[in-house]
């Protein structure tokens, strides 16, 4: 069996849905190899990342890392999951650099 792999169908939602995200913050998520950038999934993901960047800032991001994407498996999610999420879900993510916090954007409320 052979997988596909669209990374344009990763985010399927126009960027004003970010505003109805919830933002977290937690301590602390050290591996970002498994993250990915938003403009390889997004011809227009400066709008996207603008409205990410406003949000995390709004709950207290201090304006430095970068802005990706980061996908949670469903199994981590049993507890919260619903038929729309059984392939995972993706949140948008950025480590804060002075003090190693991750701020999480996320459509669903994050065990946290």
């Amino acid at each position: 069996m052979t997988s596909q792999r669209d990374k344009s169908k990763i985010i399927t939602y126009p960027p004003e849905t970010l505003r109805t995200f919830n933002v977290e913050a937690y301590e602390w998520i050290d591996n970002l190899n498994f993250t990915i950038s938003p403009e390889e999934c997004l011809n227009n993901a400066e709008e996207y990342i603008n409205i990410a960047r406003e949000m995390f800032l709004d709950a207290g991001w201090y304006g430095d890392g970068k802005i990706e994407l980061m996908w949670i498996p469903p199994f981590m999610l049993r507890d919260i999951l619903t038929k729309e999420l059984t392939v995972g879900v993706t949140i948008w993510h950025v480590k804060q650099e002075e003090d190693g916090t991750s701020w999480l954007l996320s459509p669903i409320k994050l065990p946290c």
